[in-house]
């Protein structure tokens, strides 16, 4: 009997110290939780061009997936394994790839979205220098979307720490630049899709104007997908007070919504459905002088993301979620999903061909 006591005495230590473990590390997450709020941002690589009205310019949105997304890569979150990259050096072997191929489409701006800086999931590598040196010439800024607590989560890999954000890059002079918080969902919810922002940058135009060029990337891993639809109003509450100022206004970058409204119609059923990327609500657009511009060729049609549940596969979920929102004085010429087959992230880039009117 004081044998089994003993041994009952010692379970139940071990127990309270996994109980206490726990309870210390939630309560980590929910102190370590923060936003970063509204604030300024750098212009790095200062150049002086005005850009000009008239001129066709072309314009690239990519979310490069922190490099971790090659084509036989399956991210935890989305229904597959893993949580990290699959290692440092097929990380840099795809950042240069990603680098090679944002150089090779000689745009005059992008907006590239989940750059990492010191995250666990892409060993604390800073992503920036890779973009940085493929776009010599250009100028840029950098905002950080979130820096979340350690995620210990999955236990066989936990994802840790993430700290990643948004990049723009562009041939024309940016005269100042923001971080510009979004609302996000409360509880536990938050731990998840983390911090929320969108980034404005404003370039100079010739004759005095602005070009403001917003860089976004919206809620993903959210209840029912309504945060996303209050950050869209947002941005176009923001949008629509520049354009009433008589500034140019672009925006590109990561829905997360089926901007097609149904995908399927164009890429046809996939083997397992998901419900994570919803159409954007009617009615959204109403009162706001903002186009939405959704990359598609109706006789090719290429979707611009996959769902990461596992390697890509004929069949896998897909849709098109990038594209760009523009205002009148805007014309968007063209637009397009480049097909990467997406061999270096869970995104297709989508392009645009524009004139300042």
């Amino acid at each position: 009997m004081k044998a089994f006591k003993k041994i009952l005495k010692v379970f139940l230590i071990i127990i309270l110290a996994l109980v206490l473990i726990v309870a210390a590390y939630v309560a980590y997450v929910f102190i370590a939780f923060h936003r970063i709020g509204d604030t300024p941002i750098p212009v790095e690589n200062a150049v002086t061009a005005a850009a000009g009205t008239g001129k066709t310019y072309k314009m690239v949105s990519y979310n490069v997936g922190f490099g971790a997304y090659e084509a036989d890569y399956g991210f935890f979150m989305d229904g597959g394994h893993e949580s990290w990259a699959w290692s440092k050096e097929r990380l840099d072997a795809n950042l240069k790839k990603i680098s090679s191929f944002l150089a090779s489409e000689n745009a005059d701006f992008y907006l590239i979205q989940e750059v990492d800086i010191d995250s666990t999931r892409s060993y604390r590598v800073d992503e920036r220098v890779y973009l940085a040196a493929a776009l010599p010439a250009m100028t840029y800024t950098f905002a950080q979307n979130y820096d979340s607590p350690f995620l210990f989560y999955p236990l066989y890999q936990p994802h840790g720490a993430s700290r990643s954000g948004l990049m723009v890059f562009s041939s024309f002079a940016i005269t100042s630049a923001e971080r510009k918080e979004l609302p996000i969902e409360d509880g536990l919810t938050k731990l998840l899709d983390l911090d929320r922002c969108y980034s404005k940058s404003r370039v100079a135009v010739e004759g005095g104007k602005e070009l403001v060029l917003y860089d976004f990337h919206l809620s993903a891993y959210s209840s029912d997908g309504a945060i996303a639809t209050e950050q869209l109003k947002l941005l176009l509450d923001d949008i629509q007070s520049e354009y009433n100022k008589g500034n140019y206004c672009i925006a590109g970058g990561d829905f997360n919504k089926d901007i097609l409204g149904d995908s399927s119609k164009y890429f046809g059923k996939s083997d397992i459905e998901y419900t994570w990327a919803q159409p954007i609500p009617e009615g959204t657009f109403d009162g706001f002088d903002v186009a939405l511009v959704a990359p598609l060729d109706e006789t090719s049609p290429v979707p611009s993301c996959r769902n990461a549940d596992s390697a890509y596969h004929e069949g896998q979920y897909v849709l098109t979620i990038d594209g760009f929102l523009v205002t009148p004085n805007v014309k968007a010429i063209s637009s397009a999903v480049i097909d990467t087959g997406f061999a270096y992230s869970d995104h297709n880039p989508v392009e645009m061909t524009f004139i300042l009117k």
